[in-house]
């Protein structure tokens, strides 16, 4: 019973058979071999961007914090939600790349910005001459650090916002596939067909060992991102192993299954927990992330049967049995029927 994140499940096995045809005999480095080229092309055929810059890197952090730099000026801010992972869990590493640009935070609904919002904080900044921050990127977490989703009408709302100001927009997009296959689009359509103009193509938390894929729309940009990427250290030299993860994740729709899969087993949890006695989802989850309230009995019952997931706010010990907790669960593309069920056994006790 894994529910901790989907970063703790394996890698898909025909993940696993592409690195070792990827190991045998010699290939140029730094992505001059001809399977990286494969990749990019393959890459851009997904996107419906013949035109794009696509960059290959180990960590959704740095795909995260390369994009933004290349998107920002020190001097400037990037708008972001409260809980977005550019916030909470890359340990300043964006304001770090980018040179000390800050981060203004843009509050909204189940984690997602709001338009109003959104104008409101833009329009807070410039007003200081050169004593203040100056408006920068604006980045949007599809699916968001909640589970939740942005429509693409949501999305286009909130690009409509920054491009009234000439900002760009990027997409933390570390569940990409998740939120894509739940609204039923396509990137294009998820992406700069809704006025994104670059976006963190996630590998990392779908099934691969460790990839993700930065896209640019405007090949203008290209070769600040190289600079930017080899001069933080991201510039793999054996680059095919990186190539070959992604090549098998795109070949045959495998990358769409594996969301399919953890997408499918979050509707099942989220539908057995609906059941259980004192059980509240804090938010009804669009992708493969579920929070939910449960007693503390429930929670013992569920730790002592050795179910791995995160409380995310209380804690075990207390004296009453009854009081609510809450607690993160992800599901992966590779959880079972069997542990899901068992988990909403032991939790309905």
């Amino acid at each position: 019973m894994h529910f901790a994140s989907d970063n703790t499940g394996p890698a898909h096995p025909k993940v696993i058979e592409a690195l070792h045809r990827a190991n045998e005999g010699y290939a140029l480095p730094y992505g001059a071999d001809p399977l990286t080229e494969r990749v990019q092309e393959r890459i851009r055929e997904v996107f419906e961007a013949p035109e794009a810059a696509v960059y290959l890197v180990a960590t959704g952090t740095a795909a995260n914090s390369i994009l933004l730099a290349t998107l920002c000026q020190p001097w400037q801010t990037i708008f972001c939600a409260p809980h977005a992972h550019i916030h909470e869990d890359e340990c300043g590493c964006p304001e770090f790349f980018a040179g000390g640009a800050k981060l203004t935070l843009v509050h909204g609904r189940e984690d997602k910005m709001e338009p109003d919002a959104l104008r409101a904080a833009i329009e807070g900044e410039e007003t200081r001459g050169v004593h203040g921050v100056q408006r920068g990127p604006v980045s949007i977490t599809q699916a968001t650090e909640r589970g939740t989703l942005h429509s693409l009408e949501e999305i286009r709302a909130l690009t409509d916002v920054a491009k009234a100001y000439g900002l760009p927009v990027h997409m933390d997009g570390a569940r990409f596939a998740n939120a894509m296959v739940s609204l039923g689009c396509s990137a294009a359509e998820m992406t700069w067909k809704a006025g994104v103009d670059a976006v963190s193509f996630g590998g990392t938390k779908n099934g691969l060992l460790g990839v993700e894929a930065a896209v640019i729309f405007d090949p203008a940009k290209a070769w600040e991102f190289e600079l930017r990427r080899k001069r933080s250290a991201h510039l793999f030299s054996k680059h095919r192993y990186l190539s070959a993860q992604m090549e098998a994740y795109l070949e045959d729709g495998l990358w769409l299954e594996m969301a399919e899969r953890a997408n499918a087993a979050c509707r099942r949890l989220a539908d057995g927990l609906k059941g259980v006695p004192g059980a509240r989802l804090r938010f009804e989850p669009e992708a493969n992330m579920i929070f939910v309230e449960l007693p503390r009995a429930a929670h013992r019952r569920l730790h002592d049967a050795g179910a791995e997931y995160y409380l995310w706010a209380g804690s075990l010990d207390g004296d009453d049995p009854d009081e609510p907790l809450s607690a993160r669960l992800v599901c992966d593309w590779s959880a079972r029927t069997e542990d899901i069920d068992r988990f909403v056994r032991i939790a309905a006790g």
